[in-house]
């Protein structure tokens, strides 16, 4: 009988913050992964099984009494095709920590396949994108005649993964994307930036490639789609510079020379700094007769948060009740207000 989870890539930063807490929820994980001693070594704390598995041999026997893959090792341009083929060779559910746009569009290319098999598949079960999923449906809700979308993020504290980093480095050059009349568009970097009024600060944001650029769209359906991030100035200017040198940039071994850097650093920020750090996302609509609605989400450390939301989320598939199958984004199964069910959440309109 199909019954369990499995949970890739526990052994990286993110992977074994979802690991350990899903434990503490009384979950039975089998952890995996392709590093056998530090596979083991977070197994043999947590009192769990383990299981060797590498996507690109195509041998399947880890995942064939298992119900659900809660897939955490990326940077996930290279590793979700792989995973999500296995799952639906296997017939099991998808779910990834994903926030790599290019990873949305592909795995939604997989709809009627995960449809056929009887799976779901959702990407995007971490921080990006369940907040900016649930604010934007909540928006669409308030305006259902939106047309345009529009968000940034803040952050107060804490720190990037190695994940999160490498990711960031593997895409050095590649300018911006936004959604322009339902396609997504490639724009420059740094160059377009907004000033956001948070309702207690106002702060400036440029415009960056953010998962909800293609998940918002298949959620509400607005056509048009930016998001910001609250970004120091010297990091703006060097985005636009980026655009110049974008070629360079795209060179293997100038990736390459940059993570390696990024591995010399701490794997993600402790535990001080996830208690202390504080994330906001902004969000606001406007229809084409030049109606808006704003609306602020306060929420945990983006990363302690993306544990809780996807813990609970592969609690829910693993329900011998859940139905969905499919390509779906969080919001558009769990409903806008899912966000609001972890503590330390809050959401107000402006």
């Amino acid at each position: 009988m199909k019954d369990k989870l499995l949970i890739y890539g526990c052994n990286g930063y993110t992977g074994a913050l979802i690991s350990r807490l899903a434990v503490r929820k009384g979950l039975k994980p089998i952890l995996s992964g392709r590093n056998e001693a530090a596979v083991k070594k977070l197994a043999d704390e947590l009192g769990m099984t383990y299981r060797i598995y590498d996507m690109q041999i195509k041998s399947d026997a880890a995942l064939q009494d298992v119900k659900v893959v809660l897939h955490c090792a990326g940077p996930f341009i290279y590793t979700s095709k792989p995973m999500l083929e296995a799952c639906l060779r296997n017939k099991v559910h998808y779910l990834d920590i994903t926030g790599e746009i290019l990873v949305f569009e592909g795995a939604h290319e997989y709809d009627a396949a995960a449809k056929s098999a009887g799976i779901l598949v959702m990407p995007g079960v971490g921080f990006d994108v369940v907040p900016t999923d649930c604010m934007s449906l909540y928006l669409k809700e308030q305006l259902p005649d939106a047309d345009k979308l529009e968000l940034c993020l803040m952050n107060k504290g804490g720190r990037l993964s190695h994940g999160t980093a490498i990711t960031i480095a593997e895409n050095m050059g590649n300018g911006s994307l936004i959604r322009k009349n339902g396609v997504i568009t490639k724009t420059r970097s740094g160059y377009t930036t907004r000033e956001i009024d948070f309702g207690f600060t106002k702060k400036v944001g440029a415009e960056i490639p953010w998962g909800d650029v293609s998940t918002a769209y298949y959620t509400t359906g607005i056509p048009n789609i930016r998001v910001y991030n609250i970004l120091p100035k010297q990091l703006i200017s060097s985005m636009k510079l980026s655009n110049y040198i974008g070629p360079i940039l795209r060179m293997r071994w100038v990736k390459d020379r940059a993570i390696a850097k990024i591995k010399t650093r701490p794997a993600g920020p402790d535990d001080k700094e996830r208690a202390e750090a504080q994330s906001f996302v902004w969000g606001e609509v406007t229809s084409k007769s030049g109606a808006t609605q704003r609306a602020l989400l306060t929420l945990p450390e983006g990363y302690s948060l993306t544990a809780d939301t996807a813990v609970e989320i592969a609690s829910r598939v693993l329900d011998p009740g859940f139905s969905a199958t499919g390509f779906h984004t969080p919001a558009s199964v769990f409903g806008s207000g899912f966000i609001l069910d972890f503590a330390g959440t809050d959401l107000k309109n402006l």
